[in-house]
């Protein structure tokens, strides 16, 4: 048999019937090299997953005790594998169609050690959450600073940096690619469809989760690399408590006026600023490509995270004060 060129790396858990269309968009992915590894690795799942994987002819490995994590299980998947290109998938996405041969094409260039296309949302009409946060993972095509979970990487270069962060619950990609940047190294998006993405959002709840696990990234990755060279996130850190700490002092304080006015006027006139700070949004992402109704939720969603994104970093800093170890933040439901 053929030394495997690629591994596949999956990542899941408690992803359900997510788990089972990834594995068959695998299988039925065209352009795949014909030798290839599948691995899968499962982060003390409930529903059965490793045992899904393995009819699908996988190699699992299980994580059921430590710190569970991403990270973790994705440095367990590419340091099991003997590939020299690895492909790292998420259990609730599905890989599109002609996407490896054409990634697989860019390793040509020696800088390149990342490559990684485009994720959308599979059911961006199933909820407002899955709607507006679909913008959320477009981004033009070219070298990039960082990518998301789906991405192929040299193995080499994964090996050279000792491969993702595994103390980090969230922004282990950035934090990686920071380090591969600062050895030499390329990441390369490329205008190609690559994966689709279950968000499964379908309540405001997992909303505020998913920001505050955003500002958690944040605030530990800049605290990271706030005394080097390269000081990555410190200005977006800083920026995000400005801006969280101005929208929720706002609204306290137009909710308040109105009170003590006993006048819906200062409360309208918040609202009149949010509308054109959103619309202003709205104008800078038409690039995105969508519907304009689309492109104003985005707008107002991109100023309101701010608070729960601050409320992550907050969370963040009180811990390292306390020396708490952080503990993962989960915003999906369960299996599906």
């Amino acid at each position: 048999m053929n030394a495997p060129v690629l591994a596949v790396v999956v990542i899941g858990r408690n992803e359900g019937q997510r788990l089972t269309a990834c594995f068959e968009s695998i299988r039925a992915s065209r352009g795949m090299p014909t030798s290839i590894e599948l691995i899968y690795v499962d982060s003390n799942s409930t529903d059965g997953s490793p045992e899904l994987a393995v009819a699908f002819g996988a190699s699992v490995l299980t994580l059921t005790t430590g710190k569970l994590s991403a990270a973790r299980a994705r440095n367990a998947g590419w340091r099991s594998a003997t590939a020299p290109v690895i492909f790292f998938l998420d259990g609730d996405t599905i890989l599109r169609n002609d996407f490896v041969p054409q990634a697989m094409a860019q390793f040509e260039d020696p800088a390149v050690s990342v490559v990684w296309g485009h994720r959308r949302e599979i059911r961006p009409e199933g909820s407002i959450y899955n709607r507006i946060l679909d913008l959320d993972w477009i981004y033009a095509a070219g070298p990039t600073d960082f990518c998301g979970g789906d991405a192929l990487m040299r193995r080499s270069s994964l090996e050279r940096v000792n491969g993702f962060n595994p103390e980090l619950i969230a922004g282990e990609e950035p934090d990686l690619c920071r380090r591969m940047r600062a050895a030499g190294d390329q990441i390369l998006h490329i205008d190609v469809p690559m994966t689709g993405h279950d968000l499964a959002m379908n309540h405001f709840s997992q909303y505020w989760r998913r920001a505050v696990r955003t500002g958690h990234a944040y605030a530990e990755i800049a605290d990271r690399y706030r005394n080097t060279p390269d000081p990555f996130w410190n200005k977006e850190a800083r920026a995000n408590i400005l801006r969280g700490s101005f929208y929720l002092s706002s609204g306290a304080a137009m909710c308040a006026a109105s009170v003590v006015f006993g006048s819906w006027i200062p409360f309208l006139a918040g609202l009149t600023g949010l509308a054109i700070l959103a619309m202003r949004t709205a104008l800078a992402s038409r690039w995105k490509g969508v519907s304009w109704d689309t492109l104003l939720l985005f707008g107002i969603h991109s100023h309101l995270q701010q608070v729960p994104v601050m409320q992550g970093q907050i969370l963040y800093l009180l811990g390292r004060w306390r020396k708490q170890d952080s503990k993962l933040i989960e915003y999906k439901d369960g299996p599906q």
